[in-house]
């Protein structure tokens, strides 16, 4: 769908707009009274929240990101679907699975009675569609843009057989200096520590980060909260339908390895991502459905 038929179907006027950005990439652009965004419909992909209150953007995006097909976009929330870290059935499908990396299609939108801006995208996996994968589902996700930032996720098996699925918004938040950091709300849980050959560990305190964490936190996660003391704000996070939280920075060497990434750039972002990952695994029967969400929200400190 071209760019005029998707502003005659889904655009809103003076609130939603789609257009071309970077490497040619369709994106829906959200310029509301409470906030702007951008989603772009390669990968379902939010990659800019800033409430009309705040001082800076929620999300970092790199610089050096890939806008091109096949490539994953590095920053923002990228969609991993149907499967979190690599293939789960060894197959050589690609990592997070192929949402992330897949043109999806705008199914719909709409202005909320509060004014908040509603869009909607949808990703399917037809029969056949992939040697790595068999399972036909179908992925909806719905972004709402106001004073936070809501997405939801909801997936149905399309086939006659259950599937499980792991899945998850990877998030990565723009912040002012990593050394200045917490996330609060994981203290006392369980967590398989990915760079100490996938010890279980128990965190103590907030998280904070002085090198490369790669951690999957797992069980009865609450609320979580970003404390950024550099941009003087609090992040809050929400979710449902998910029992498993990671916490990523790459560090010094790990960033300097990585293409789509500036060699400074660990000290800008963290990851705080809601999942079903690690032990958290979704069972979903022939013609079930799974939802998970999460929402964002900016508080100054």
């Amino acid at each position: 769908m071209d760019i005029t038929e998707l502003n005659r179907r889904f655009g809103i006027a003076g609130q939603l707009a789609f257009e071309t950005g970077p490497g040619d990439l369709v994106q829906a652009v959200v310029t509301s009274l409470k906030a702007s965004a951008t989603i772009s419909t390669y990968a379902g992909q939010v990659l800019s929240f800033r409430p009309a209150s705040a001082k800076a953007d929620l999300l970092f995006v790199s610089e050096k990101a890939y806008r091109q097909a096949g490539k994953a976009i590095k920053g923002g929330i990228p969609i991993c679907w149907p499967w979190f870290g690599s293939d789960p059935n060894g197959n050589g499908g690609p990592g997070h699975g192929m949402a992330r990396t897949s043109q999806w299609r705008v199914t719909g939108s709409r202005q909320l009675d509060n004014g908040d801006i509603e869009l909607k995208l949808g990703f399917a996996i037809a029969p056949g569609a992939y040697e790595y994968w068999s399972v036909p589902l179908a992925l909806e996700l719905v972004v709402t843009v106001g004073e936070t930032l809501s997405l939801v996720m909801l997936t149905t098996n399309a086939s006659d057989s259950a599937v499980q699925l792991t899945q998850g918004f990877h998030t990565y938040f723009a912040v002012g200096d990593i050394a200045k950091v917490d996330v609060d709300g994981l203290d006392g849980v369980a967590y398989i520590d990915k760079l100490n050959d996938s010890a279980q560990e128990i965190q103590s305190g907030p998280v904070s980060i002085s090198g490369e964490a790669d951690r999957i936190y797992h069980g009865q996660i609450g609320e979580l909260a970003i404390d950024d003391a550099s941009l003087g704000r609090r992040i809050h996070i929400q979710h449902e339908g998910s029992a498993s939280a990671v916490v990523w920075n790459p560090w010094i060497d790990t960033t300097k390895a990585m293409a789509d990434l500036d060699d400074q750039d660990y000290e800008r972002f963290i990851c705080v991502e809601t999942v079903n990952a690690g032990p958290d695994i979704v069972s979903l029967p022939a013609g079930g459905q799974a939802r998970i969400s999460v929402s964002y929200r900016i508080e100054s400190l």
